[in-house]
């Protein structure tokens, strides 16, 4: 385990930017449900956009801090954390620790489940990541982030709708099982509401699809179903099932640093690769139309 102290705050490890315009893509990685590779696909993205240039920035919005302590971190040890950053205004760069997998980090702890509470009465509190994003991109200037992910709570929440608000795009992990599916219908309408009520410009990304066990007919089956299910594009190539993934946080490093080979490793090296191809797309101009949902039997 990495203890940080204060030499990590502010002091990005930063890559060679990749070339085009000073253009940063804040992308939600959310789904309500638990136990679909969330923060393993958080972390592992942002290793692998590293490895492509980029700059990134991961921000823990779980207060179970679940990506902050697989990066190395242990939350019991920081005095500081996005807690702060979005309840008391505190600049984003004191929060910011550099991690080995040559990403940067705003950490989370236990205090940030008391965020709802405190945001629950807060005008604009749809807006406090964005917000905070914006001013992180007007100190650094030209060295800002390239990417910024943000690893959403399990639960439709402040924090959730606050992530949605901020994003340019939405991801959504999702285990190849039938039962894994409960849920979504339910994070495509807070992704409907967001696009009404607070940021006309998200765009649901796609699904992707983790966990997957190609030996079996079961998941083969949930996966050639997901996008006529849920009408949206399936991010691809699937991220199979290893242990390997469950043993990468007792390293604090994500598998890109553990088990460099690994097929998991890999997978989200493609997916990566793929995103970043989906980012120079041009962006949709905010529309009336309704989000995705699911089609109906």
């Amino acid at each position: 385990m990495i203890w940080p102290d204060d030499s990590h705050r502010g002091s990005a490890r930063r890559a060679h930017a990749p070339p085009g315009g000073p253009v940063t893509t804040t992308l939600a990685i959310a789904n309500q449900k638990g136990g679909v590779a969330k923060t393993t696909t958080v972390a592992s993205l942002g290793a692998a956009l590293a490895e492509l240039g980029h700059r990134v920035l991961l921000v823990d919005l779980d207060p179970q801090a679940c990506l902050t302590f697989s990066l190395g971190i242990d939350p019991e040890d920081l005095e500081l954390s996005v807690h702060h950053v979005l309840t008391k205004g505190l600049d984003p760069t004191e929060v910011i620790i550099a991690t080995d997998d040559g990403v940067d980090l705003m950490p989370a702890t236990i205090e940030l489940a008391r965020a709802e509470a405190d945001l629950l009465t807060r005008t604009g509190r749809e807006h406090v990541i964005k917000s905070a994003i914006e001013a992180l991109e007007e100190d650094l200037g030209d060295e800002h982030y390239d990417w910024v992910l943000l690893d959403c709570p399990p639960s439709l929440g402040v924090l959730t709708v606050a992530a949605l608000t901020a994003a340019n795009g939405v991801l959504v992990p999702l285990q190849c099982e039938t039962l894994s599916h409960r849920g979504v219908g339910q994070l495509l309408d807070t992704v409907h509401d967001v696009r009404r009520f607070t940021n006309r410009k998200l765009e649901v990304w796609g699904v992707l699809p983790t966990l997957y066990d190609g030996r079996t007919n079961h998941a083969r089956t949930v996966l050639e179903t997901i996008s006529e299910t849920y009408d949206l594009e399936v991010v691809e190539p699937p991220i199979p099932k290893t242990i390997k993934f469950a043993e990468a946080p007792a390293a604090g490093r994500s598998i890109l640093a553990t088990n460099r080979s690994n097929k998991g490793a890999q997978a989200y090296r493609e997916v990566a690769a793929n995103l970043v191809t989906r980012s120079q797309r041009p962006r949709s101009k905010p529309s009336r139309k309704t989000s995705p949902r699911p089609a109906k039997d």
